[in-house]
Protein backbone atom coordinates (compact mmCIF):
# COMPACT_ATOMS: atom_id res chain seq x y z
CA UNK A 1 0.00 0.00 0.00
CA UNK A 2 1.45 3.40 -0.91
CA UNK A 3 2.43 5.56 2.04
CA UNK A 4 0.12 8.48 1.11
CA UNK A 5 -2.90 6.20 0.92
CA UNK A 6 -2.06 4.63 4.29
CA UNK A 7 -1.82 8.05 5.94
CA UNK A 8 -5.10 9.17 4.34
CA UNK A 9 -6.92 6.04 5.49
CA UNK A 10 -5.46 6.44 8.98
CA UNK A 11 -6.70 10.03 9.14
CA UNK A 12 -10.17 9.00 7.99
CA UNK A 13 -10.23 6.25 10.62
CA UNK A 14 -9.19 8.66 13.38
CA UNK A 15 -11.84 11.17 12.29
CA UNK A 16 -14.61 8.56 12.28
CA UNK A 17 -13.55 7.22 15.69
CA UNK A 18 -13.63 10.77 17.00
CA UNK A 19 -17.16 11.57 15.85
CA UNK A 20 -18.74 8.14 16.46
CA UNK A 21 -19.60 8.74 20.15
CA UNK A 22 -21.21 12.08 19.29
CA UNK A 23 -23.26 10.52 16.49
CA UNK A 24 -24.28 7.72 18.83
CA UNK A 25 -25.54 10.09 21.51
CA UNK A 26 -27.39 12.22 18.95
CA UNK A 27 -29.14 9.17 17.48
CA UNK A 28 -30.16 7.86 20.90
CA UNK A 29 -31.53 11.22 22.06
CA UNK A 30 -33.36 11.95 18.80
CA UNK A 31 -34.77 8.42 18.80
CA UNK A 32 -36.14 8.97 22.29
CA UNK A 33 -37.65 12.32 21.35
CA UNK A 34 -39.29 10.91 18.24
CA UNK A 35 -40.61 7.92 20.18
CA UNK A 36 -42.05 10.21 22.83
CA UNK A 37 -43.63 12.53 20.27
CA UNK A 38 -45.18 9.56 18.49
CA UNK A 39 -47.87 9.49 21.16
CA UNK A 40 -49.10 12.88 19.93
CA UNK A 41 -49.83 11.41 16.48
CA UNK A 42 -53.07 9.81 15.34
CA UNK A 43 -53.26 6.05 15.96
CA UNK A 44 -53.01 5.17 12.26
CA UNK A 45 -49.55 6.79 11.90
CA UNK A 46 -48.23 6.30 15.45
CA UNK A 47 -46.59 2.97 14.63
CA UNK A 48 -44.47 4.53 11.89
CA UNK A 49 -43.16 7.17 14.28
CA UNK A 50 -42.50 4.62 17.01
CA UNK A 51 -40.62 2.40 14.57
CA UNK A 52 -38.51 5.33 13.41
CA UNK A 53 -37.69 6.35 16.98
CA UNK A 54 -36.74 2.84 18.06
CA UNK A 55 -34.66 2.36 14.90
CA UNK A 56 -32.72 5.55 15.59
CA UNK A 57 -32.07 4.58 19.21
CA UNK A 58 -30.98 1.09 18.23
CA UNK A 59 -28.76 2.52 15.50
CA UNK A 60 -27.13 4.78 18.07
CA UNK A 61 -26.44 1.81 20.33
CA UNK A 62 -24.92 -0.15 17.44
CA UNK A 63 -22.71 2.78 16.39
CA UNK A 64 -21.56 3.16 20.00
CA UNK A 65 -20.79 -0.56 20.30
CA UNK A 66 -18.81 -0.62 17.06
CA UNK A 67 -16.91 2.53 18.02
CA UNK A 68 -16.11 1.07 21.43
CA UNK A 69 -14.87 -2.19 19.95
CA UNK A 70 -13.13 -0.64 16.92
CA UNK A 71 -9.60 -1.15 18.24
CA UNK A 72 -10.31 -4.78 19.14
CA UNK A 73 -11.83 -5.37 15.71
CA UNK A 74 -8.83 -3.73 14.03
CA UNK A 75 -6.30 -5.77 16.00
CA UNK A 76 -8.15 -9.02 15.35
CA UNK A 77 -8.52 -8.37 11.63
CA UNK A 78 -4.86 -7.37 11.33
CA UNK A 79 -3.89 -10.65 13.00
CA UNK A 80 -5.92 -12.61 10.45
CA UNK A 81 -3.88 -11.18 7.59
CA UNK A 82 -0.56 -12.51 8.95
Amino acid sequence: MPIGLEVTLSNISAFLLGIAPTISIILIVLGGIIYGLSYTQPPDSRGKWQTSGMSMALGGLIVGAIAGAATIIQETSAGLLK
